[in-house]
């Protein structure tokens, strides 16, 4: 219901135009016809309503990822600006290397080292394998003893696992020296992908660590939103539902996408997940970063009579929840699509108006079914608080549905801003007013 409340106030505000108005024509016409409000109607629809949920929404670029060293050094160049376009790949960042390379150049003769003692290992077992072969061809003939050729197997064994030794060990300095080379290759930070360089967050001199952000990127053609969703949104929210995008900074435009994925996991504590929506952004439109209102729409209601939100009405006497309707009122001409304070539209002469209790069987973002009226019916959307304790008559002026949902889409200092102008220009003198001789 804070969605029907926040309309209601909107239409308050827009209320305020019309008292001047009222107090206007008690200046021009009938003085008994002064008190009489004046009230903005619209026809009910029959139909069904589309069922949507709005919600906030994030924009991220597509691949959108957060930059940082994989070591620690003093930074020595920055290749790249905020807005930059590389390719993945592309050196964004270069740091200090001197130890780095310190420390390549001794894995390196460690290396060196170990592959000596490898070659000196695998020479001594070569020699006592030629030693025990000629122990065996004296032994053969019985011109050696038996613990003369136990000395040499024993001797040869012993080789084996020297030379076993010192290979692991070469494995182990080639490991190194690979280790010692990727650190070295860390130095210069490479674009894992190709996109928009912002964000930064580095410059010459700094002492940056494995902690710190130093760009983001992301490929600014397409984006994507990322909304939460409640375990009860989960029951009825599915992916490659159809959905749209607003913005303040977008004005009237409406971007178009779909649920392109939901994580089926709820978070610990929140007890929500992430529904992400993938929209493409040739034209600049969406900036990371920025909030957006997200509609998805789920489905359609049942048939039912169709009425603004705006129309809804508390009663502050009964607190029933229905519509002010003129049962009386038959529009005399086109419904309008706008109100010129200056020169509004007529009014039909004073006709009964009369407050109805409703249901809500299905509530929309711009309007909701009900029962209670019918289709058909005139329907009071801006004025019903001016019609509270008079004598159940108002003069009315038909509009058409595109005003009252353009007028629902407006924000409270949108509206205000608007009166505080028409208030303006209803003070200001008339031209044609003779001067005095």
């Amino acid at each position: 219901m804070k969605k029907i409340y926040n309309i209601v106030f909107a239409a308050l505000l827009f209320s305020l135009i019309f008292i001047g108005c009222n107090g206007e024509e008690g200046n021009r016409g009938d003085r008994s016809n002064a008190n009489i409000p004046s009230v903005e109607a619209v026809q009910a629809q029959f139909g069904s309503l589309p069922l949507e949920e709005r919600l906030s929404g994030v924009v991220r670029a597509q691949k959108q990822v957060d930059i940082y060293p994989r070591i620690s050094a003093p930074v020595e160049e920055v290749y790249v600006q905020n807005g930059d376009q590389v390719e993945a790949g592309d050196p964004l960042v270069r740091l200090g290397d001197t130890e780095y390379r310190e420390r390549l150049r001794q894995a390196e003769a460690n290396l060196r080292i170990n592959n000596a003692q490898l070659r000196q290992a695998e020479a001594s077992l070569k020699e006592l394998e030629s030693q025990l072969r000629r122990q065996i061809v004296l032994s053969e003939r019985e011109l050696s003893s038996e613990i003369e050729m136990e000395r040499i197997q024993a001797e040869v064994e012993s080789a084996e696992a020297n030379v076993e030794l010192a290979s692991a060990q070469v494995e182990q300095a080639e490991s190194t020296v690979a280790e010692q080379q990727d650190a070295l290759n860390r130095t210069v930070i490479r674009a894992p992908i190709s996109g928009t360089v912002g964000n930064r967050n580095v410059d010459v001199g700094t002492q940056v660590d494995t902690g710190r952000q130093l760009f983001t990127m992301g490929d600014l053609n397409d984006s994507r939103v990322i909304v939460n969703l409640t375990e009860r949104m989960m029951a009825y929210i599915n992916k490659g539902q159809t959905v749209n995008v607003r913005s303040e900074s977008l004005g009237d435009q409406i971007l178009e996408g779909e649920v392109s994925r939901i994580s089926p996991f709820l978070g610990a504590g929140n007890f929500s997940t992430e529904a992400e929506i993938d929209i493409a952004n040739t034209s600049g439109l969406l900036i990371p970063g920025m909030f957006v209102s997200v509609d998805i729409f789920y489905g359609e209601s049942e048939q039912a009579t169709i009425i603004p939100l705006s129309s809804i009405y508390r009663h502050p006497r009964t607190g029933e929840t229905g519509v002010y309707v003129a049962p009386e009122f038959g529009a005399e001409s086109e419904p309008v699509e706008q109100v010129d304070s200056s020169n509004p539209p007529p009014l039909s002469e004073p006709t009964a108006v009369e407050f109805v209790p409703i249901r809500i069987i299905a509530q929309g973002r711009e309007s909701a079914g009900v029962a209670g009226v019918d289709s058909g019916d005139w329907i009071i959307t801006v004025g019903q608080n001016l019609l509270v304790g008079g004598d159940g008559s108002a003069k009315v002026r038909a509009v058409s549905w595109n005003r009252i949902m353009n007028m629902q889409n407006m924000r409270p200092q949108d509206l205000l801003r608007d009166i505080m102008e028409q208030r303006e220009l209803a003070n200001q003198p008339t031209s044609n007013s003779s001067p005095q001789s």
